[in-house]
């Protein structure tokens, strides 16, 4: 099995586990780093809606946490046609780690799309429009 496989089938299997009582829009996200580990995230809806987050921001934090900083490519499964893409919040967070990061969107038919967080956001904000005598 291919790497990108072990990541689509990763994403997959967590999507089961979505919270999304209310829109029933279940999502998965397997997210790779650069020393070859995986975490995965789903999403958890709230019924206050901004309470709510996304699988790819989950599956980020999980690597934050387990102290993973350098990211190679995030698989993300729904089950639309085309399949969709990370929302506009995800996108900034997948950018905060680097514009070379790849995006493999996936649905339960199979169908594929890749691209990468630079392509998605371009000119993203980062780390560098902060200037550097704010306040600490």
């Amino acid at each position: 099995m291919s790497d990108e496989q072990a990541l689509i089938d990763a994403a997959r299997a967590v999507r089961d586990n979505a919270w999304a009582p209310y829109s029933r829009f279940r999502v998965g996200a397997a997210l790779r780093t650069s020393s070859g580990s995986m975490h995965v995230g789903c999403n958890v809806e709230n019924a206050t809606y901004g309470a709510t987050v996304c699988a790819e921001r989950n599956a980020v934090a999980a690597a934050v946490a387990a102290a993973e900083r350098s990211f190679e490519e995030i698989a993300i499964v729904t089950d639309t046609s085309p399949p969709a893409m990370p929302c506009g919040i995800c996108r900034q967070v997948l950018a905060e780690f680097g514009p070379d990061l790849r995006i493999i969107s996936t649905n339960l038919s199979g169908e594929v799309a890749r691209t990468t967080i630079g392509e998605l956001l371009p000119s993203a904000f980062s780390g560098a429009d902060l200037c550097d005598d704010r306040p600490r």
